[in-house]
């Protein structure tokens, strides 16, 4: 097997895309990641609780939304990436039963010592619209020095 491989900072540039992310939202998705976030809401595992909240199915919770944002940047970036900053806001659902498309634009490079700073403005989309948007920052080694 392959070891993964950092992106070449010296070669990111601002308007960049990252390669989609495609994420088939199960049910076992949903119940796992509430679950791993110790997020015992029935909302996230409970199909009848969550009907009579007025939600059609169980949704994702935001420590997962969090966890699969910083997947999609450390899967382009590599396994040096440093998540450095991460905000994000929530939109619609993510519902058991949908997918999500991640998208990003490099939005900005720079150097701080010997570490590049790549900034991305990232979303999730799904069939009912913007699930997640937000910007990250990420930090990646960076060949020479710049004080």
């Amino acid at each position: 097997m392959k070891a993964p491989i950092n992106i070449d900072f010296s070669q990111v540039k601002v308007g960049d895309e990252l390669p989609q992310l495609f994420i088939d939202v199960t049910a076992t998705v949903v119940v796992a990641g509430a679950i791993a976030t110790r997020d015992f809401m029935p909302v996230h595992h409970d199909r009848n609780y969550a009907n009579k909240q007025g939600a059609p199915e169980i949704f994702m919770n935001i420590l997962s939304d969090t966890a699969y944002c910083s997947r999609f940047l450390t899967d382009w970036a590599g396994p040096e990436a440093m998540v450095r900053k991460l905000s994000i806001r929530l939109g619609v659902p993510a519902f058991a039963g949908s997918a999500l498309t991640y998208t990003g634009t490099v939005t900005a490079v720079s150097q701080r010592g010997t570490e590049g700073i790549i900034e991305i403005s990232l979303r999730a989309t799904n069939d009912l619209g913007d699930h997640v948007s937000g910007v990250a920052v990420i930090g990646l080694p960076a060949s020479g020095a710049s004080a």
